[in-house]
Parts: C-alpha cells; structure tokens; sequence
C-alpha cells in the first residue's frame, strides 16, 4: 500500500505533468487507494450493501435507496455480491441479475461514489455442474456448504476440481470486464474475496482449510486476475471481530503487503442486550485492526457490521457511532435491507430519526461529502 499511494501522490505531484499524463501513470486501484487514503483524513464513510436494489417497501426503482430517502444521500460506498456468477447464471445468490449490478456499480461510480465487491462463490465440490438446489437459505453446495473439510486443498493446483475452479474465475474475470465506463475507461473497485476466514462457517474457513491452502487460495485468484489485467482492484483481507483480537490473531492467514492493499474486519451485534459488549469488542478490535495497518501501511476498515433488524433503534448514535468514531478507519458498511433480515435505515422503520442524528454527525461521510 505505501507503493500504491506513494506512486498516486508522485504522478499527480510532478510538476508540468498534464491532468492526461498523470492518470496514465497509475492504476486504478492506486487512483482509489489515493483516495481513500484521502477521505479517511477527513471522517468513516458509510457504507450499504444492496443499497440501490431493493429496500423494506421497493424493489428495483431507479435511483431509489434506504439510506437516501431517510437522510436525503445516497451512502458514500455501495456494496455488491457475485456469488452465482462462477456458475453461469443470471442472477446472484441474492436474486439481483448481474446485468443490473453491472449498470447500479456504473452508476454509483458515475455519481462520484465508491464500490466494493463480495464474492461467495457455491462450495466447487459439493455443487453438481450446471446448477444447484433452490429455494433454501444454505443450500447444499453454497458458500456455506462445509460438509467437505478439504474444498481449499481440492481446487488448487493439482488437485482433482482445479480446472473447475479455474472455468469459474473465468467467468468471474468475464464479469469484471464489464465494469467500465462509456469511454472504456475500468471502474476502480474494492475487492473483498475470501473473506471471515477466521470463522469456520464458509468452505475457505479456518477449519477447512490450513494457513498454507488458504494463502495459495487467495493468490490463485490474485494472480488469475491480474493476469488479466484488472490493476483496478484494491485488495481487501477481512476476517471476522473477535474477543482479545490481537496482532497476531489478525495476520493469522493474511497473504502478505504485497498481496494486500486493504485491512478489514466484519462485526456484528445480534441483540440489544449485546450492547455494551459490542462496543468494547469493536474499540478493542478497531484499536488493533488501526495500529497493525498503519505499521503494514494499509487502509483499514470495518468492512461489515450491523445489527440486525435495528431491534435497538437508537443503535446508530449510541452504540455503533460511539465504537467506531475515535479510530482512523476508512469507511464502514451495514449489510443489506431485504424484507424480514435488514441492516440499514428505513424511512418505515423507529431508527430513522436516529440515523438522520448518524448522518448529521461531522465524523460520517455520504456521497456528497467525498465528492
């Protein structure tokens, strides 16, 4: 990451250089990273996975979003999943078709905003080519299929499903491409692959897999795309928030600096009677997640978070605001609003007025605040 901004801040510093020159000379990724880096002087930015698809009341209305209609912004970053795109299909685990994630990524990118991608691709051994079961929350052959312990072991070189794997980067390859603008020009992206290792719940998890397997995993991938000429992607490690983080637990699985660019964690408070531990696990992770970035020169972030269905109205302002707001991190991103799970505002729902409170907070950052 030092690489990555001190190449932005170089090209765009060299004096007589035209605006022209200088965007040739760094990537798309170093142009967000910069940017990043930027906008974590100046407050957290709030992040919404979904956002702009579907809320507690609509699906599919264009520039509709949660956020915006309870605080009048549109989040600074929109999150996005792939996950059913290795298998060819039109939709994504979620039921959003990709064609419509290509066109609202285009669009919040257009608008001035940020983008980051999930991927939770099917468990490649237990899914049967051409297709899965449907309908179930955790279908046999998902993300969260673990029935097989040596999933990891078995799609890396040499091993029996790895050229399925690689037919399934592919297709995840050929998606990407389609993220650019009218001119052609990539769209810069934050790409959290493989992430909450340090949890046992997805094929790629901690049980599942050794420190060894999970690092070739993750450059497997890495180098697949950048064989392909993706310099557009900023590359986030995101485990899970845990009691007693430390420094070590933290870089447990992690690829390396210079595989890296961005150091996350993904935390969540389930009930109202988590408060007080939520808080104090957050600062004490933050803390760690903050100090050990800094000395790897990373970003840092909460890369997921939330609680759900907002059971604690108030959650915003005297809960989650108060965790996060003392620590250098970038952005922080609740997870989607989908009819009876959600994360986010809703204009419907008592913890409206207090995330109006959450958005008028000088720490918080919305779209028109990074523009």
């Amino acid at each position: 990451m030092k690489n990555l901004l001190m190449t932005a801040m170089v090209a765009a510093a060299i004096v007589g250089c035209s605006t022209q020159k200088a965007e040739t000379e760094t990537t798309g990724a170093q142009q967000l990273a910069a940017r990043l880096d930027s906008l974590q002087q100046k407050g957290i930015m709030f992040g919404h996975q979904d956002d702009p698809f579907y809320g507690l009341t609509w699906e599919y209305q264009n520039d509709s979003s949660d956020v915006k209609n309870v605080c009048g912004d549109y989040p600074a970053i929109m999150g996005f999943e792939l996950g059913g795109i290795e298998m060819g299909e039109a939709k994504s685990l979620d039921s959003v078709p990709f064609t419509r994630i290509t066109q609202e990524i285009i669009n919040h990118y257009n608008r001035g905003g940020i983008i980051t991608i999930s991927w939770h691709p099917r468990n490649p051994v237990t899914t049967i080519d051409g297709g899965g079961p449907a309908g179930q929350k955790f279908p046999e052959g998902t993300a969260w299929d673990v029935t097989d312990s040596t999933v990891v072991k078995k799609i890396l070189p040499g091993g029996e499903y790895h050229a399925k794997f690689q037919t399934w980067m592919q297709r995840l390859s050929d998606f990407l491409a389609t993220l650019k603008t009218a001119d052609g020009k990539k769209i810069p992206v934050m790409f959290r692959p493989w992430h909450e290792n340090s949890g046992s719940w997805f094929w790629w998890g901690e049980k599942l897999c050794t420190v060894d397997e999970y690092k070739a995993l993750w450059n497997l991938l890495q180098d697949k795309l950048k064989a392909d000429g993706f310099d557009n992607l900023v590359w986030a490690y995101s485990p899970g928030c845990q009691d007693g983080l430390t420094p070590e637990r933290l870089l447990d699985r992690y690829p390396g600096d210079d595989r890296v660019d961005m150091l996350g964690l993904d935390g969540y408070q389930w009930k109202p009677e988590e408060k007080d531990a939520f808080v104090a696990r957050t600062k004490q992770n933050l803390e760690v997640l903050c100090k050990v970035a800094k000395e790897h020169g990373k970003i840092a972030a909460l890369t997921e978070c939330g609680m759900k269905n907002l059971t604690q109205p108030d959650w915003w302002t005297t809960t989650l605001l108060p965790a996060v707001k003392d620590y250098p991190i970038s952005y922080l991103l609740v997870w989607r609003n989908y009819k009876d799970e959600w994360f986010g505002p809703s204009p419907s729902k008592p913890d409206a007025a207090y995330f109006k409170e959450f958005f008028a907070d000088e720490k918080t950052l919305f779209l028109n605040d990074i523009k």
